[in-house]
């Protein structure tokens, strides 16, 4: 066991992400039982989700969105493409300039 403790922040958004599945599955009038049964996951895990709680799988938290049909958004998640704070530093490693090829050693 870890003494990690988890981020403020982390904790925040998982709570804001359960309330935000919990309102989903009452606009469609589901029980916790009937959404559980739909993402294939079982009542606890989905009170866990909805709550907030760390520890819960992410693969739980996918199905329980793609039931919802909220999934969409996960490709935007972690996109290399969106990431510029790594594309900053992965430029910034690159060389400045192209190596000349030493004299007489050309490739045709």
């Amino acid at each position: 066991m870890s003494n990690f403790t988890v981020p403020s922040a982390v904790t925040d958004r998982l709570e804001r992400l359960g309330a935000r599945v919990r309102t989903a599955r009452l606009r469609r009038g589901w029980t916790v039982s009937a959404l559980a049964q739909k993402a294939g996951i079982n009542r606890n895990t989905l009170s866990a989700i909805e709550h907030g709680k760390l520890g819960t799988s992410i693969s739980s938290l996918v199905s329980v969105l793609w039931v919802l049909g909220l999934d969409d958004g996960l490709e935007t998640i972690a996109d290399p493409d969106r990431d510029l704070h790594g594309k900053a530093l992965e430029a910034s490693r690159r060389p400045e300039r192209a190596r000349s090829a030493a004299s007489g050693d050309y490739d045709f």
